[in-house]
């Protein structure tokens, strides 16, 4: 009963993200290799590494730059990136970016 209980709270509390298909990702990431590199491992220094990162964390950040609440940065610029992209797009590039090796 006590699992049951503990099962039942993280369901509840824990926001679900759509998952995303990978093979679908790498197609849309076409866009984003100009700064986060060909296999999510940028370049410059200015630009963060996606290869290999969490993709709920990933998900979650494209999210935040599309509803601007991130600022600073490259936030808006990101902001312009993701404008057009649906919640699956954004699960899609997640798991792309997750399926990489760091």
């Amino acid at each position: 009963m006590k699992s049951l209980l503990i099962l039942m709270l993280a369901l509840v509390t824990t926001p679900v993200l759509a998952a995303g298909d990978a093979a679908v990702g790498q197609e849309k990431a076409a866009a984003c290799s100009s700064c986060h590199g060909a296999e999510g491992k940028a370049s410059v220094s200015l630009y963060p590494h996606l290869a290999g990162q969490n993709a709920d964390y990933l998900q979650r950040a494209l999210q935040a730059y599309k509803q601007g609440e991130r600022s600073g940065g490259q936030a808006e610029v990101m902001k312009a990136f993701v404008s057009g992209l649906s919640e699956a797009d954004m699960a899609d590039l997640a798991a792309y970016y997750h399926s990489l090796k760091p």
